[in-house]
């Protein structure tokens, strides 16, 4: 099995900066995609950013340009750099591993953007 522990969520000012970290232990041999989703309060989960093994990203729009996703296979980890934080980023933050076609999510971590 996988497991996937993310760290890095916190309060900060709209227009600032966070950085996301999920760290993969156990079964990690064959993970293919990592990345996140995040889901506001009274919303869907929704799509946030993915790297696969080779190095390919996908964001989604709504944060193109301020998010940048990043992968340390050698230490098991993925990233994600959040700048240009606006209210609406605001969600939990879960982080995904791909293996097999069987996804495993972290528990979450909060980021509020709030001045």
């Amino acid at each position: 099995q996988v497991q996937l522990v993310e760290s890095g969520g916190g309060l900060v000012q709209p227009g600032g900066s966070l950085r996301l970290s999920c760290a993969a232990s156990g079964s990690i041999f064959g993970i293919n995609t990592m990345g996140w989703y995040r889901q506001a309060p009274g919303k869907q989960r929704e799509f946030v950013a993915s790297i696969t093994s080779g190095g390919r990203t996908n964001y989604a729009d709504s944060v193109k340009g301020r998010f940048t996703i990043s992968r340390d296979n050698a230490k098991n980890t993925v990233n994600l750099q959040m700048n240009s934080l606006k209210p609406e980023d605001t969600a939990v933050y879960s982080c995904y591993a791909m293996k097999l076609g069987i996804i495993t999510w972290g528990q979450g971590t909060q980021v509020t953007v709030s001045s």
